[in-house]
């Protein structure tokens, strides 16, 4: 299985970017999706999450200007982000729990897509 993510780039400050994540290879069903973040100097911290029933959950510091949802069909995940701030400067990572087998489900996660908010 391997994740691919795009839309990365660089944006002003109250700009807008959508990151996307595509899962590939052998997928039975995929549980959770989500996008994490590490910035210079920083731990990895959690942005948002998804569920494969649709269920969300986001980090305080992006609620109300981050979106995240999936498309089950193309085994994608979306992370819409509105309203950039230079602080949302970081390394953004997708992951997936993955089943490639009914009892075995594992975590990958995408090469990871850099995003820069400038002031």
């Amino acid at each position: 299985v391997q994740l691919q993510a795009s839309g990365g780039g660089l944006v002003q400050s109250g700009g807008s970017l959508r990151l996307s994540c595509a899962a590939s290879g052998t997928i039975i069903s995929i549980n959770g999706m989500g996008w994490y973040r590490r910035a210079p100097g920083r731990q990895r911290e959690l942005v948002a999450g998804i569920i494969s029933g649709g269920t969300t959950n986001y980090a305080d510091s992006v609620k109300g200007r981050f979106t995240i949802a999936r498309d089950n069909a193309k085994n994608t995940v979306y992370l819409q982000m509105n309203n950039l701030k230079p602080e949302d400067t970081a390394v953004y990572y997708c992951n997936a729990n993955v089943y490639s087998s009914p009892l075995n489900p594992q975590i990958y996660w995408g090469q990871g897509t850099q995003v820069t908010v400038s002031s």
